[in-house]
């Protein structure tokens, strides 16, 4: 497996920054998954100076990103002719204040993951949440350090889906009903979360009791709430079912709700896509087996 790795400079301009607190939780896991890391020039530096995955081939250096690293990996994303030249995803810790977070090669790095169903980890704690779904899926044993993430009991998730996605939204509640319903809190934007009760009840989730609490409808501010909750530390965990085919007419919304996230990197998991989302129900299902056994 491989994929492309890169962080503004505010996640390894210091000794504890992100980029660092993530390579010395996961590098056992990387090392275990001999996972390939694609990383663009600054953060392929940072990493090397900080002497972290040394003597690790799996770490490559790309160029730097005015070189035209960045655009090297989304190319990738997509798919180029031979296998070297094919990424499964990437990881890009965002700096939401970072003006190159929005240049075009950075916003269509994610795009490319959305379309092609790929992984984008933008936040510390979805890469280490990433990491641990890959262990288990690999028959790896859970790590104590990540049980927090999986203390589902505790958190919210938040359910989000535009409107062409909001079948697949409801065939993954349906699917994965069980996981879902392990969180303590859920919580969605109008006409999804009416959708989501309308199938729990269906379930036999009890009529008066909605399953999923209702926001605004993200034209309405929905986002922007959720955003809030995000931001409260409230919120720990989204899974946002992107169409990135159309024009959103309420962009800045889901804007903000994504610098949210991304503004509370050590705390905020956020999944982009129907793939990934189903793989880590999948492995939390597999994970507590484990841990019952």
């Amino acid at each position: 497996m491989r994929m492309g790795l890169a962080a503004n400079a505010l996640h390894h301009d210091h000794d504890d920054a992100a980029l660092f607190r993530w390579l010395r939780q996961c590098e056992p896991g990387i090392r275990e998954l001999r996972l390939g890391l694609h990383a663009v020039g600054r953060t392929y530096a940072a990493i090397d100076r900080a002497g972290l995955l040394a003597d690790y081939p799996g770490l490559v250096r790309y160029p730097y990103g005015h070189e035209g690293g960045l655009m090297k990996l989304v190319a990738e994303v997509v798919g180029m002719p031979g296998a070297e030249r094919a990424l499964d995803g990437a990881i890009y810790l965002i700096n939401p204040v970072d003006p190159s977070s929005t240049f075009p090669e950075a916003v269509a790095l994610k795009r490319q993951c959305v379309i092609h169903q790929k992984p984008f980890i933008s936040t510390l704690a979805s890469a280490r949440d990433w990491i641990e779904m890959e262990r288990i899926h690999a028959g790896l044993p859970p790590d104590p350090g990540a049980d927090a993430l999986h203390a589902l009991e505790q958190q919210t998730i938040a359910l989000i889906a535009h409107d062409a996605m909001k079948p697949q939204m409801v065939a993954y509640a349906a699917d994965h009903f069980d996981v879902l319903s392990r969180f303590a809190r859920r919580i969605a934007t109008g006409t999804t979360g009416q959708q989501l009760n309308e199938l729990a009840w269906s379930q036999g989730w009890p009529q008066e009791q909605p399953w999923v609490e209702r926001y605004q409808s993200g034209p309405m501010g929905g986002d922007a709430q959720i955003a809030d909750m995000v931001l409260e530390r409230c919120c720990q965990r989204a899974i946002f079912f992107e169409d990135a085919h159309v024009a959103r007419q309420h962009e800045a919304d889901i804007q903000l709700l994504e610098r949210a996230v991304t503004t509370v990197t050590d705390e905020a998991v956020c999944m982009t896509s129907p793939r990934v989302a189903m793989r880590w129900a999948e492995a939390v299902r597999r994970r507590r087996g484990l841990r019952a056994g």
